[in-house]
């Protein structure tokens, strides 16, 4: 048996097709129904369906007022109000290109993403950084909400492959990388309903993260949305320990998070959730001890899913099909995977390999903006090579075993970090931890485990507990504690940066 799934053919795209029209559709067959609820300390501002449509068309017009032409680019410089997904869906209807970007960024990040894509126009926040000298015109933020009683433009149908959307990704090098999706995306995403949320449209999801995460933009507003369901999303700046009477005062029956939040929020008594059929996960791999610890608090199961900016998830445990204790999940129905050898082949059940998806899936990004070498560079045949190593069980359950360049040499033997750190985890007093290569001396390299803790730990006592739960061979040699360990703004551990960090620290010889 080979380590790669069978799929029937995807389903034919329609002639001509509108990403934003897609997403509202249930705007004309449920007019009155809450599509959106921001969820403050004290109060919930509620959106129906027709309020957010309605919206959203006005602002299309609004924008084509602006002098736009279908194409150009829109730079979103916004926070975590409503006026995101209405200027995000809006530029979509229009025929516009809308570019999401983490309010987090300062001035000057912001230029360099603005000479990627050449924005024909960027709409702010007042407080949000823009760079020092635009490149192009800047509309105030405060404006958007005069456009939404504008006359409403039709939406801008055409060619389901044509551009959508661009989202930004840190590249291979570190530097951000303009992936650019098709209109035909979300129907791609229209696996991941099922396979891996178990949506419905009496469904009231909430999800933690920023509105510019593709995480975000897609399971907890777009998805929702597309059969009908309640996104529910937490107001700007609110607190990971404030998760948790929210999720309860507004009934979430689904709960959408990165691992680094459902953490935060088991650091305290969680109150009982009466409506919670579920949580997700995903942004990076889910540690068994805070699985479980969250499944005791609540009652609830969390499914995991594997993703990237350039595919979303397409491997997942579900409602109707849990992942097997230790793996990550199956591929979701209708997915063609493989895991690849390095001549491009199927390695056999139980063999790590690449993770490959079929060129042909609709929810397959068109490319990197700009960048015809990288995108080819990504290509081999009829897959996409995602850069990512895991293995297939005889039942076509998938294990992550981490990114390619972060995968451990130890004695000739290929370690995944994940594996490691899902050892070192359960050991008292651990709230965070990473397994990297260290380079110790000229040619030679060590595992070494990085933690964070109250206080630092005994290097005995860690050996030990390493010793009983892992082979000698991917047992760590070092230990080294850090208060805290470095992660991006969506909550994923930066191992390329401890890994710098520490050999700053070494005199390698």
């Amino acid at each position: 048996m080979l380590s790669e799934t069978i799929a029937p053919s995807f389903p034919a795209l329609p002639a001509s097709f509108n990403m934003a029209a897609h997403v509202l559709a249930q705007a004309s067959d449920q007019p009155d129904k809450p599509a959106l609820e921001l969820l403050h300390a004290d109060d919930t501002e509620v959106w129906t369906y027709a309020q957010i449509a309605r919206a959203v068309r006005g602002v299309a017009s609004g924008l084509l007022a602006q002098g736009l032409h279908p194409g150009d680019r829109v730079l979103m410089r916004l926070g975590n109000s409503v006026e995101f997904p209405v200027l995000f869906l809006a530029s979509i209807a229009a025929g516009l290109i809308p570019v999401p970007t983490s309010a987090m960024l300062t001035g000057p990040e912001v230029a360099k993403l603005c000479q990627l894509v050449t924005p024909a126009l960027i709409v702010a926040d007042a407080d949000v950084p823009i760079p020092t000298a635009p490149p192009c015109p800047v509309l105030p933020a405060s404006r958007l909400a005069d456009m939404h009683s504008l006359p409403p433009k039709p939406f801008a149908l055409g060619d389901p492959n044509r551009l959508a959307y661009i989202i930004f990704t840190s590249g291979t090098g570190g530097q951000p990388q303009a992936v650019a999706h098709a209109h035909r995306a979300i129907l791609g995403r229209a696996m991941m309903l099922q396979g891996w949320y178990g949506l419905v449209p009496d469904d009231r999801l909430l999800h933690a993260g920023a509105f510019n995460w593709t995480y975000t933009l897609g399971t907890g507003l777009m998805d929702p949305w597309t059969v009908g369901a309640t996104a529910l999303i937490p107001a700007p700046n609110t607190q990971a320990a404030e998760l948790p009477a929210l999720l309860a005062r507004a009934k979430a029956t689904i709960f959408a998070a990165a691992p680094g939040v459902y953490r935060q929020m088991l650091r305290q008594s969680l109150p009982a959730m009466p409506h919670l059929r579920h949580g997700l996960s995903a942004g990076e791999a889910l540690p068994k001890t805070t699985r479980d610890r969250w499944t005791a608090a609540t009652g609830t199961p969390i499914f995991e899913a594997f993703g990237m900016s350039e595919i979303s998830t397409f491997i997942s445990g579900s409602p109707s099909r849990p992942a097997p204790t230790g793996s990550t999940g199956y591929a979701q129905p209708g997915r063609h995977i493989a895991l690849l050898d390095d001549i491009g082949q199927p390695t056999p059940i139980g063999t790590p390999g690449i993770l490959a998806v079929d060129r042909r899936d609709p929810g397959l990004f068109l490319g990197y903006y700009g960048d015809e070498a990288a995108t080819n560079a990504r290509f081999a045949g009829d897959w996409y090579l995602t850069g990512d190593t895991g293995q297939m069980a005889a039942d076509g359950a998938i294990t992550y075993l981490g990114r390619k360049d972060d995968m451990m040499n130890a004695g000739g033997f290929r370690v995944s970090p994940l594996e490691v750190e899902a050892a070192m985890a359960s050991f008292p007093g651990i709230t965070d931890c990473a397994a990297i290569e260290l380079e110790v001396k000229q040619g030679a390299t060590i595992i070494a485990l990085v933690y964070a803790a109250p206080t630092a730990l005994s290097d005995a006592a860690l050996a030990a507990h390493a010793a009983t739960s892992l082979a000698r061979y991917k047992q760590p040699r070092a230990f080294y504690h850090r208060a805290t360990l470095p992660r991006n703004a969506n909550g994923k551990l930066n191992r390329r940066a401890l890994r710098l960090l520490l050999s700053q620290t070494l005199d390698v010889q």
